[in-house]
C-alpha cells in the first residue's frame, strides 16, 4: 500500500486550504498513492475561533474533499472542525474514497502544557477502522498519542496501519517527544504508524501569534518494530511510501506484545 502525508502549513481559510488539499492529493495520486493523510486542524489551523468555521459532514467543504478522493481514487484523510451539540466544535477526521465514508472524532483532548482544548472542543467516544483492500486502517489524533490503550484496542480491532494526523504544539523537547510517542505506539500496538503532522509555521512566513499548537512538521512512517522508514522536516513537504503489511504479521511472530499480554489482579 502506498500511503502520502501531506504535510501542510494551514492557515486560516478554509478555502485556501482546501485548495492545498486538492494540489497535493493530485500530486499523490499521480506518484500512484492509494491513501493520502493530511494534518489535524488541515481545514484552519488552531488558534482562530474554531465555532466560525466549524461545519458539518455533509457541508460544503466535506463534500468538497469526498469529491476530491472520488476523482483522483485515493482515500484522503483530512482534519477538520464539526459542530457539537453542545456549542463547542468536534475534532474531526474526515475519512473517504475507495468505497470508504466516516470520520473519527479525536478522543483526548490536550488539555496539557498550558493549553485547554477542551474549552472549545468536544471529545469523541469511538475508536474508530476502515478497511481498504485487505488492510485495516485504524485512527487517532495528535494528543491521542500519549494514550497506548486506544493504540492496542485499534490493533485488537485487527489494524495493522495506524494513521495519526496531528497538530504538535512547539517547545522544549516537544520534537524528542513527538518522535518517541509516535515510535513507541507502534511498538505497542505492532503496527506501521504514519504520523501526519503541520508542518511549523515559521518555515513559511511570520510565525502566528498565539499560544496554540501550531505544528512543527517532521511527519514520519514508522515500523511495526518502531523503526522511523521515512521522515519529512519541519518545513511543507509531500512524503510518499510503500508500507508493506506483511511485515505486520512478521512481527508479531517475532514480538508478540499482544498476545503475551496478562491482567493484572
Amino acid at each position: 500500500m502506498r500511503v502520502a502525508v501531506g504535510q501542510l502549513a494551514s492557515g486560516v481559510s478554509p478555502k485556501d486550504n482546501l485548495a492545498a488539499i486538492e494540489r497535493e492529493t493530485a500530486r499523490a495520486a499521480e506518484r500512484g498513492a492509494d491513501v493520502v493523510v493530511f494534518p489535524e486542524a488541515a481545514m484552519a489551523r488552531f488558534g482562530i475561533p474554531l465555532g466560525p468555521v466549524a461545519e458539518p459532514l455533509d457541508g460544503p467543504w466535506a463534500t468538497a474533499v469526498r469529491e476530491l478522493a472520488a476523482r483522483t481514487g485515493v482515500l484522503v484523510v483530512a482534519g477538520m472542525f464539526v459542530p457539537a451539540d453542545d456549542g463547542r466544535v468536534r475534532n474531526t477526521l474526515l475519512i473517504t474514497g475507495r468505497g470508504v465514508d466516516t470520520h473519527y472524532d479525536k478522543v483526548h483532548l490536550f488539555d496539557a502544557f498550558g493549553f485547554a482544548e477542551s474549552a472549545t472542543v468536544a471529545p469523541g467516544d469511538r475508536a474508530v477502522t476502515v478497511d481498504l483492500g485487505e488492510a485495516r486502517i485504524g485512527f487517532a489524533t495528535c494528543y491521542d498519542v500519549r494514550f497506548p490503550d486506544l493504540f492496542t484496542r485499534l490493533a485488537d480491532e485487527g489494524a495493522g496501519l495506524i494513521l495519526v494526523p496531528a497538530s504538535w504544539g512547539a517547545g522544549p523537547g516537544k520534537r524528542e517527544q513527538w518522535e518517541v510517542l509516535v515510535r513507541a505506539r507502534a511498538l505497542d500496538s505492532t503496527c506501521w504508524i504514519v504520523a501526519a503532522g503541520q508542518a511549523d509555521p515559521s518555515t513559511v512566513g511570520p510565525p502566528p501569534d498565539t499560544r496554540a499548537p501550531t505544528g512543527i512538521g517532521h511527519s514520519a512512517v514508522v515500523s511495526p518494530l518502531g523503526e522511523v522508514r521515512a521522515r519529512l522536516s519541519a518545513k511543507p513537504g509531500l512524503l510518499l511510501h510503500d508500507v508493506d503489511l506483511a511485515e505486520v504479521a512478521a512481527a508479531r511472530r517475532t514480538v508478540p506484545v499482544l498476545a503475551n499480554r496478562r491482567p493484572l489482579r
